[in-house]
């Protein structure tokens, strides 16, 4: 799509809008159907080395402007998810596969796997924050983030994202420890730790308790942290956190975003959201004059 262009570590997207892991990433089909509803990339479920079932339900929980959930990594395990990826990168725009692991070793075969059945891109899925021994647990640590990355990234050809989490004091020496091992980009933000409590049954409603909240509540947090880690790291950063319609898009591009992630906007809005927010974008970029998406980024750090 001509002037939303763009480029993450040398992965060419037609425009700046990517399906949030997660979210409708399970199955082959599913990332298809995001691809040709106008995402410029698909992100896969997070993927494991062993199926998982997950938690017991409920694991979700619905309220005005937002989401909390508590899945528990569900998958069928690398070695069964390679019929869905054949279907997926046949969609013809980038999947990025999202993995997850509890040990370095396991990242780095759960990423290779991930490589050879397709993937475009890796996102390593260092934020989950309701899984224990994963993700959010991992993801605090700047140096065990470090280490993570730099075994990864030396064993792989596609460029290396990490997912990072908002639930730390340390967002920014976590996104510098990626760049410091040579990752390529980082993803900012997953879901943020949450919890709800149901008054009739005085419990939390999740068997999990914990879950990650979503949706428009936590965007303020989401620009906020792609704002900062813009002032600290020169590698791409890709912004997710409450997008619902064009202008979430565009201020995340504004804050130092190249491309964007939709996820809880699905919920509400069906598949139709990527070209809603996509055909804003143009008409904003129409009536400023503005050529390039990527004459966006990071603009409005300029008011300094």
């Amino acid at each position: 799509m001509k002037g939303l262009r763009t480029v993450l570590a040398g992965v060419t997207l037609g425009n700046p809008t990517m399906l949030a892991s997660g979210m409708m990433g399970e199955t082959g089909a599913s990332l298809a159907k995001a691809a040709m509803s106008g995402a410029g990339a698909v992100v896969t479920k997070s993927v494991g080395l062993e199926p998982r079932e997950g938690y017991k339900n409920p694991t979700l929980y619905e309220a005005d402007g937002y989401y909390i959930n508590a899945m528990g990594l569900p998958n069928p395990g690398i070695r069964l998810f390679k019929e869905e990826m054949r279907e997926a990168v046949s969609s013809g725009v980038p999947v990025f596969g999202s993995v997850f692991a509890s040990s370095i070793k396991d990242f780095v075969t759960v990423a290779s796997n991930m490589e050879e059945i397709g993937a475009s891109a890796i996102e390593l899925n260092l934020s989950c924050p309701h899984a224990k021994g994963y993700g959010m647990e991992m993801g605090i640590d700047p140096e065990m983030v470090h280490d993570i990355v730099r075994e990864v990234k030396g064993s792989l050809k596609v460029p290396v994202f990490a997912k990072l989490t908002p639930n730390t004091h340390s967002l920014i020496e976590v996104g510098q420890a990626v760049e410091r091992a040579g990752g390529d980009g980082v993803v900012a933000i997953n879901t943020v730790k949450a919890i709800a409590i149901s008054v009739e049954f005085r419990r939390p409603v999740l068997s999990n308790i914990y879950g990650g909240l979503s949706g428009p509540a936590v965007k303020p947090i989401g620009l906020r942290s792609v704002y900062d880690l813009y002032d600290n790291i020169d590698i791409p950063i890709i912004g997710v956190g409450g997008i619902d319609d064009w202008r979430d898009a565009m201020e995340y591009i504004m804050a130092g975003a190249k491309a964007v992630q939709i996820g809880s906007a699905i919920g509400k809005k069906g598949m139709t959201v990527f070209s809603e927010i996509t055909s804003g974008m143009l008409r904003y970029m129409e009536h400023n004059d503005v050529r390039e998406i990527s004459d966006l980024v990071g603009v409005a750090h300029e008011r300094k």
